[in-house]
């Protein structure tokens, strides 16, 4: 695919169709964390770093856009290697979580095109150090597991590739700590009491 051949239309058709879902299946709310990693060259199909594009980031950008303002969850889009991963959000955002802001300026040679995009569009926008989010989203195999909250769980798209780049994402769900004797959901018995169980004080 060169830039001739890229559809911006269908490309965030196909983002928010992928958000979509990974939004059902980890039961996604309202200012909840989505991290976001994308290489725009692996779209457009090259190789990771090597043609970025803001026309495929603000495709991007609208397909997860559309979803956001319908559900209401917290993008944070990851910046590429150059500025250790970062990622860029709202200030709001930031203050809301504790996040630690980082002072740098995302631009598409050291950032990437989408973390670029996003900087300039998001309102308020800072850059974060790092951040332990509910879900996340990767096109073009950009490793965004470093930002997601244990446990990951995968969730298999519909959409198997945006452009040219393959997509991965998970949910992340509360550890299930404990043993054999291990109680995961309040259970009331008839007289309306929680069930009781062994101590082990």
């Amino acid at each position: 695919m060169n830039r001739e051949q890229i559809d911006p239309q269908a490309i965030a058709g196909n983002v928010e169709t992928a958000v979509r879902e990974l939004a059902a299946a980890g039961s996604l709310r309202a200012g909840q964390l989505l991290v976001i990693g994308t290489s725009t060259s692996e779209v457009a199909g090259a190789h990771i770093g090597t043609a970025g594009t803001l026309d495929v980031a603000a495709a991007i950008y609208e397909g997860v856009e559309a979803v956001r303002k319908e559900i209401g969850f917290i993008p944070l889009y990851q910046c590429c290697e150059h500025l250790n991963r970062a990622l860029v959000t709202t200030r709001e955002a930031q203050e809301r979580y504790g996040l630690t802001e980082v002072a740098a300026v995302p631009v598409p040679g050291a950032g990437g095109s989408m973390a670029a995009y996003a900087y300039r569009h998001l309102t308020d926008s800072v850059l974060v150090e790092q951040v332990q989010a509910h879900a996340g989203i990767d096109i073009g195999d950009t490793l965004i597991g470093m930002h997601l909250r244990p446990v990951a769980v995968p969730v298999r798209p519909s959409v198997k590739r945006i452009g040219e780049a393959h997509v991965t994402m998970a949910y992340t769900r509360p550890k299930l700590i404990g043993g054999a004797r291990a109680v995961y959901q309040l259970e009331l018995p008839d007289d309306g009491h929680a069930s009781r169980i062994p101590t082990c004080d």
